[in-house]
């Protein structure tokens, strides 16, 4: 079976310099998709670039953690705060989500208002995916999934890396163990993904590099994709320096777009004989 990968960014309208990077790793690299977060400081930057390059494919970075919620705090109080903000720390979060702190029905009106505003904006969404995994956690796919079909979004991610592809990467304990938990959830998100009649691809890259998929790593991802649709995660930026300052997560944004902009990584898809899709692509029913 013919190899295909999709290369998505995410956070696309976090802040102007990951948009600049994702349109240069899309218009000067390999990236196909993106990921575009409602609730970003930069969305509407994001929208206008979106805009003027169609042939990228737009899914919705569903946010539950890690930003501002787009409803208004008094219609989400036990998701947000006073100030609109989201839980920093995704455990904090599914402490209070599996300890029944948090209002589903909340969830699921911040979620809708998420992609809502995306879809007024005249993008086609072509999948939904979301900031720390969570809509692959129980209970959070369910309403994902009603969502998916109000919108008629025909795509999810399902983020269950192999666990047993290590990619080159210099280990931590605590990111396999993440992992695995991860790549559990998925599998049984996957099986709801499929009784609804929604796709996804076959196969996922990205968890344990989390922000750090230099080059080589992309190139030993590239060589070992198995046959089927893989995706791979990407969080390519144009300035390290700046976004370090406002985000400490330890990306490495500059190593990920020089990675998806190298004429290796592309000499690297030719001779491997992977062909480059979208998820737009992914809704073909000859694609598996």
């Amino acid at each position: 079976m013919e190899r295909r990968i999709i290369i998505n960014a995410d956070d696309f309208g976090l802040h102007p310099a990951v948009n600049q990077g994702i349109i240069d790793g899309f218009y000067n690299g390999c990236i196909t998709s993106t990921s575009i977060m409602p609730g970003g400081a930069a969305f509407d930057e994001a929208v206008k670039l979106a805009s003027v390059h169609p042939k990228l494919g737009i899914g919705v970075h569903l946010m539950l953690v890690g930003g501002r919620a787009v409803s208004k705090p008094a219609e989400i109080p036990t998701l947000a705060d006073a100030q609109g903000n989201l839980s920093l720390d995704y455990p904090v979060f599914l402490k209070r989500y599996f300890t029944g702190k948090i209002n589903k029905q909340e969830i699921r009106r911040e979620l809708t208002a998420q992609v809502g505003k995306v879809a007024k904006t005249g993008l086609v969404i072509t999948h939904l995916d979301s900031h720390q995994h969570m809509h692959v956690v129980p209970g959070i796919i369910d309403i994902v999934l009603d969502i998916a079909a109000q919108f008629a979004i025909p795509s999810i991610r399902i983020p269950a890396e192999p666990l047993l592809f290590h990619g080159g990467y210099p280990l931590k304990c605590s990111r396999l163990i993440a992992r695995t938990g991860l790549s559990v959830l998925s599998e049984i998100a996957a099986w709801k993904v499929r009784q609804r009649g929604l796709r996804a691809p076959k196969h996922f890259f990205g968890m344990l590099a989390g922000g750090n998929l230099q080059l080589e790593y992309l190139l030993t991802i590239i060589r070992q994709l198995p046959s089927g649709v893989s995706e791979i995660m990407m969080h390519p930026g144009v300035n390290d320096v700046i976004l370090q300052k406002s985000y400490q997560w330890g990306y490495h944004w500059q190593d990920e777009l020089q990675a998806v902009t190298s004429v290796r990584a592309r000499n690297c898809l030719q001779e491997e004989k992977v062909k480059l899709i979208s998820f737009r692509e992914l809704c073909d029913e000859s694609i598996n």
